[in-house]
């Protein structure tokens, strides 16, 4: 019959249940299963907002600082003139339908019917029945035609 010595007792129980129960630290007991383990939380992040696109709108791609084309959103119109003389001078280039975007997917697309009214007397308008507008990274841009040359305009807002 071996008989333990009260030392040697005392150091096979410390032995075991340092080891008998341990676990690497950051290691998932081997008994657990994936419905009792704790889910770590993620970062969250706020929604994206749906753009407010009414207001003033500037050129931001003017070849002269003193003219460019400036858009007024309001309701559901755009309204676009020719600026001169650094604003001193307006001609209208376009007034039409303007439809709000409904969430924040970009980028955000609109077709404007022109209010043939508004624009059959100005000189400097466009004669398009509809004009594509796209919102995306805070700008807006179009095509303009006069004189035979068109160009992408862009707009931010001011």
């Amino acid at each position: 019959m071996n008989k333990l010595t009260p030392f040697a007792l005392t150091v096979t129980i410390t032995a075991l249940a340092l080891t008998g129960c341990s676990t690497a630290p950051g290691a998932a007991p081997a008994s657990t299963s994936d419905s009792t383990r704790t889910a770590v939380a993620e970062p969250t992040t706020e929604p994206a907002k749906t753009p407010d696109l009414v207001g003033t709108w500037k050129q931001i791609n003017s070849a002269a600082s003193d003219s460019y084309q400036e858009a007024e959103i309001s309701g559901d119109v755009i309204t676009i003139n020719w600026v001169a003389d650094n604003g001193d001078t307006k001609s209208i280039y376009w007034v039409g339908s303007f439809t709000a975007p409904n969430d924040a997917s970009t980028p955000y697309t609109w077709t404007s019917t022109r209010d043939e009214a508004a624009t059959e007397s100005a000189m400097l308008a466009s004669t398009d029945a509809t004009k594509d507008f796209t919102f995306q990274d805070g700008t807006i841009s179009y095509t303009a035609s006069a004189l035979g040359t068109t160009t992408t305009i862009k707009l931010k807002k001011s």
